[in-house]
């Protein structure tokens, strides 16, 4: 079975200054755009618990932290660092083309 994945506009590089989170919805997938320390990551924007919208959440070294229940997410393999999130965050691959920033999605 061949899975055909695509990239989508996110948003702007000037949308996400360091340390800034940008949740997005495209096509009925709702994704999270993170600038730590210059590094553009993207992953799932709603939190593995609880439903709660991690662009509401914060940013730091350790990565989102989810606002409703404090569970922090890695944000290169989107694992929680603690519970009472046990399952991890899907993570996209990320490319800047233009001062644009795409994700690859399935």
């Amino acid at each position: 079975m061949i899975i055909l994945s695509e990239w989508i506009k996110a948003c702007s590089i000037d949308q996400v200054k360091d340390g800034e989170l940008f949740g997005f919805v495209q096509d009925g997938r709702k994704l999270l755009i993170a600038n730590l320390d210059g590094t553009i990551h993207a992953t799932d924007l709603i939190c593995t618990h609880a439903d709660a919208d991690l662009s509401t959440g914060f940013l730091s070294k350790e990565g989102v932290r989810c606002p409703l229940h404090l569970s922090f997410f890695n944000l290169v393999n989107g694992k929680p660092n603690n519970l009472p999130a046990e399952t991890a965050l899907k993570v996209y691959p990320v490319k800047i083309d233009n001062d644009e920033i795409f994700v690859e999605v399935e």
